[in-house]
């Protein structure tokens, strides 16, 4: 009998131990009225299992060793954890681990989760990744709900090489946008960057600019701006706001600004300005392309450029359109070009190759760089390798323009005509196409005949010191900024002011090349011509050539102007005021106001001659002086023929005259 007892209590023992290790391995805590069941906390592992009676309706469930709870498709793992179930509160302690849906993974050593609001309470050494970056902190509010942690006392996010931090933040696990707040810290191999508050996307790793920053390139520069964003994988950025970019020699001001660091190009939009302090030159403009890589800049939408001088002499250039670009020259003095070894052809700076070969050759691609027409219309594409500059061949005049507008066409393809063959025979050691009599003029501009002034001036030095000698071969590789401008070109300056059609200037030389129907001005001198080159030394009218019809004008008053044409015109200043000029023709012509030790006018003198020199004083033509075959009359100052008082190609262009720096802003 004590036999039966004995086994029958023994299988009864037997029965509740496995009967209790199953029920611990499955244990589920019992469901509260109303609970969504997905909510219900379940206890999947764990090594021991005990319960702890706090009160007559409060029971703990304590598990220790290898726990894994799950909540819905929410995984939990720990060392240890307390099961409140009235409150349906977790309690987790070492090397948490939160798996939501195998999505987003949160690491700490201690959690306090709250069941009913599934929000997390995180502490100590958290680690909050989703695959893309990881954020680090020592506490962490993180709602499993929306996907949406904060933390307050400090954090960083690192994604690959970037490492932001920042004293306050907010996760979105949805969108994998985290927004820093105070203090923010952003570390990239090519940018440090430096803000109150910033947005950063850990998938796409775009940076979004919402408050003031600082971005400070490794490779030197900084970038100010309130609104924008970087992509840190492809480069692209834009910045509004009137941000300003500054590098070692220029800085970039405009309401927008967008930049691709591929193709170096970088487009500015309303405003936009480019000053180079270096090299003393400022570009303003409603739309300016500038491209890192090439040196250029393309600038529309009323552009201005100024040369700084000295002092506040600056000289202000405005036209349709303005375009600078860079020539690099070998330490033999010669250009270097880019060619293209498979197609056999010169690329042009401004188009991406890659691209370039999917459009017509005939559009994009040119043999000579300088034979760009860049006022043509220039289309600005964009793919995902960044812009492309696409220049439209020209069409020829639509039948159903008007005349005068068939006449522009034809004048501007002239000019541009002229302009390609003037710099096609322009070298290195001379940039002026003139013939051998003129240079021979220039070396000695009072009397290149008799080498002597029969007048008694003292006479011009006859070196050229504006003239830069040339060594056979450069210390090393040198480039040389270009300007060009086109179409109603305006320049102001307080002592020279200009219009034409197109201009060119380069830094190697430090000449203006006017071109088409050209008018200089100075004080109340007026010089015309087809082509004009002025040259200058540290920003200032040193002397100037007229090429073919060329004609001065003073106004003497009102009624009365003195007037001097020829083929060509060599003339000095001084100053900044015109001192001598020396004109040559077949032959040359006055018409000159002579007057007597009272100022009063004594008559109107027209004579020609081989060559004509002009001597002025105090603004005013005070001295002619004729060489070889003269012939003139003196007429007196009422009895002046009425088709006598004018040249051929006199016209007194006032109306035309820039009067000041902020007509050309108009």
């Amino acid at each position: 009998m004590k036999l039966i007892f004995t086994k029958v209590f023994f299988y009864l023992i037997l029965l509740l131990f496995a009967g209790g290790i199953h029920a611990f391995a499955q244990l589920t805590v019992p469901q509260q009225p109303g609970s969504d069941t997905l909510r219900t906390i379940q206890i999947i592992q764990g090594l021991s299992l005990r319960e702890k009676t706090i009160d007559s309706v409060t029971t703990l469930k304590i598990i220790a060793g290898n726990v894994i709870l799950k909540e819905g498709l929410t995984l939990f793992y720990c060392d240890s954890a307390t099961i409140n179930s009235l409150t349906n509160i977790l309690e987790a302690f070492g090397h948490v681990h939160i798996n939501q849906n195998d999505s987003i993974h949160t690491y700490a050593q201690y959690l306090k989760y709250v069941g009913k609001d599934r929000i997390a309470f995180l502490k100590k050494d958290v680690r909050l990744t989703d695959k893309k970056g990881t954020l680090y902190t020592q506490d962490l509010t993180y709602d499993l709900k929306s996907s949406v942690g904060n933390y307050t006392t400090g954090g960083k996010v690192v994604n690959g090489t970037t490492v932001l931090t920042s004293n306050e933040g907010t996760y979105y696990g949805s969108t994998k946008d985290v927004y820093f707040k105070k203090n923010v810290h952003l570390v990239d191999p090519k940018y440090d960057i430096v803000s109150d508050s910033l947005l950063y996307n850990t998938q796409s790793q775009l940076v979004t600019f919402i408050t003031a920053t600082k971005i400070k390139s490794k490779e030197g520069g900084d970038i100010y701006t309130k609104i924008g964003s970087y992509n840190l994988q492809n480069g692209k950025a834009f910045f509004g706001s009137r941000s300003v970019i500054k590098d070692s020699t220029r800085t970039y001001v405009a309401n927008d600004m967008a930049y691709d660091e591929k193709s170096g190009i970088a487009q500015l939009e309303g405003n936009a300005v480019i000053k180079d302090s270096v090299n003393g030159y400022s570009i303003l403009g409603g739309q300016i392309f500038s491209n890192k890589f090439t040196g250029t800049f393309l600038a529309s939408r009323k552009p201005v450029l100024i040369f700084k001088g000295e002092g506040k002499d600056s000289t202000f250039i405005a036209a349709d359109t303005l375009f600078s670009g860079v020539i690099k020259l070998d330490i033999h003095g010669k250009k270097i070009v880019e060619i293209d070894t498979l197609k056999h052809t010169t690329v042009i700076g401004f188009t991406d190759s890659s691209t370039a070969a999917l459009q017509n050759k005939n559009d994009v691609q040119k043999n000579n760089f300088s034979r760009i027409d860049w006022l043509k219309p220039v289309i600005p594409l964009q793919d995902d390798s960044g812009f492309v500059y696409v220049v439209e061949k020209y069409k020829q005049p639509d039948s159903t323009l008007s005349a005068e507008q068939i006449k522009e066409v034809a004048l501007t393809k002239k000019a541009d005509a002229i302009i390609e063959k003037i710099r096609s025979e322009e070298t290195i050691v001379s940039r002026l196409p003139i013939s051998a009599d003129l240079k021979a003029a220039a070396k000695n501009p009072i009397d290149s005949l008799t080498n002597k002034d029969n007048l008694g001036v003292k006479q011009f030095a006859a070196t050229d010191t504006l003239k830069k000698a040339t060594p056979s071969k450069l210390a090393k590789d040198t480039a040389i900024r270009y300007f060009e401008a086109f179409h109603h070109v305006r320049i102001f300056n307080d002592s020279v002011q200009s219009v034409c059609d197109s201009l060119f200037y380069s830094s190697e030389d430090s000449v203006f090349r006017l071109y088409q129907k050209p008018l200089l001005f100075n004080n109340k001198s007026q010089i015309a011509g087809d082509t004009i080159y002025l040259f200058t030394e540290n920003k200032k009218a040193k002397r100037m050539y007229v090429f073919n019809n060329g004609i001065i004008i003073n106004e003497a008053n009102k009624q009365m102007y003195n007037q001097m044409g020829g083929r060509t015109i060599n003339g000095y200043f001084k100053d900044g005021t015109i001192d001598y000029m020396r004109v040559k023709g077949n032959p040359a012509e006055s018409i000159f106001y002579p007057q007597d030790n009272d100022s009063a006018y004594i008559g109107m003198n027209r004579s020609k001659g081989d060559v004509i020199d002009v001597y002025f004083v105090d603004k005013a033509v005070n001295k002619v002086k004729f060489t070889n075959d003269i012939d003139g009359t003196l007429y007196p100052i009422r009895q002046r023929p009425q088709d006598q008082k004018y040249l051929k190609n006199f016209k007194w262009w006032e109306s035309r005259r820039p009067k000041n720096k902020f007509e050309l802003f108009e």
